[in-house]
């Protein structure tokens, strides 16, 4: 991923596996740190930018903001949504520069890992790129605002989310269980609305009415295990037929005799 500045035509790039929520705020945070809060960014339609508006949505009349957006919000960046490809011309033919050279050179660094890469980018690729490039601003005047204080930043880059708490006081997140505790000030209700943050690195914030409030993790619920039906269980079933050597069919044979006449000596009693 890569940001150009429109007036100057500075680059900043970082590679990732994929173009995910934390490879984009990693290179935005890259360039509010290095050159200021810009004014607005000009993307494409990815979900990672912006979205459009679900049905319900359009019928509450809300407009949709991904979390990359929330994230600009918190900077007051405007994000502006390219309609095509030709009104990112000037990245697009970046990109193509980058994919013919930059690709040849790591191939004779021999560079296989991200890590490699984004440190070759950094150290020797884009400084060396920039000053060839880069061209005069058609004004002078920088709007970059300036850079937050790196604990400002951090607060910025993270993903928010909304969850309730239930009734035994646990909030779901993620499919994660944290039990919230009791406290004096800002006591979480149960229903209560709570915010779940969460940072690159996996740290987690449960916040109630934007004040962290204090939970343990503990184990899901076991799920139940699926009861086969009463008619599969308890269905009888037929005994087998016994073979003609069988034992009891062989003394059933020995006894019919009798039995016969017995029958006939009935008969002629009566």
């Amino acid at each position: 991923m890569n940001m150009v500045d429109d007036a100057s035509g500075d680059t900043l790039a970082r590679m990732g596996s994929e173009e995910t929520i934390w490879a984009a705020a990693g290179v935005l945070r890259a360039w509010v740190q290095k050159y200021g809060i810009p004014v607005a960014l000009y993307t494409d339609w990815k979900n990672v930018y912006v979205r459009e508006a679900s049905t319900k949505e359009q019928f509450q009349g809300v407009v949709p903001v991904t979390q990359f957006g929330q994230m600009c919000q918190r900077l007051g960046i405007r994000i502006i949504a390219a309609n095509s490809p030709q009104a990112k011309g000037r990245v697009e033919r970046n990109h193509g520069t980058h994919q013919d050279r930059l690709v040849k050179k790591m191939r004779l660094k021999k560079i296989q890992t991200h890590a490699e890469a984004n440190r070759f980018l950094e150290k020797e690729y884009l400084p060396e790129h920039n000053r060839r490039f880069r061209r005069t601003p058609a004004e002078p005047e920088d709007y970059h605002r300036a850079a937050p204080r790196a604990v400002e930043l951090e607060e910025v880059f993270h993903l928010e989310t909304g969850r309730v708490i239930g009734n035994d006081w646990v909030v779901r997140h993620d499919n994660r269980y944290f039990q919230v505790k009791a406290q004096t000030r800002q006591y979480a209700p149960a229903k209560g609305k709570v915010t779940g943050c969460e940072w690159e690195d996996g740290r987690l914030q449960i916040r109630y009415r934007g004040r962290a409030v204090v939970w343990e993790e503990i184990p899901g619920p076991v799920p139940v295990q699926a009861v086969r039906p009463r008619e599969a269980t308890s269905k009888k079933q037929k005994p087998p037929t016994p073979q003609a050597d069988h034992p009891w069919r062989q003394g059933y044979r020995e006894m019919r005799p009798l039995v016969q006449a017995r029958d006939i000596a009935s008969v002629v009693d009566q």
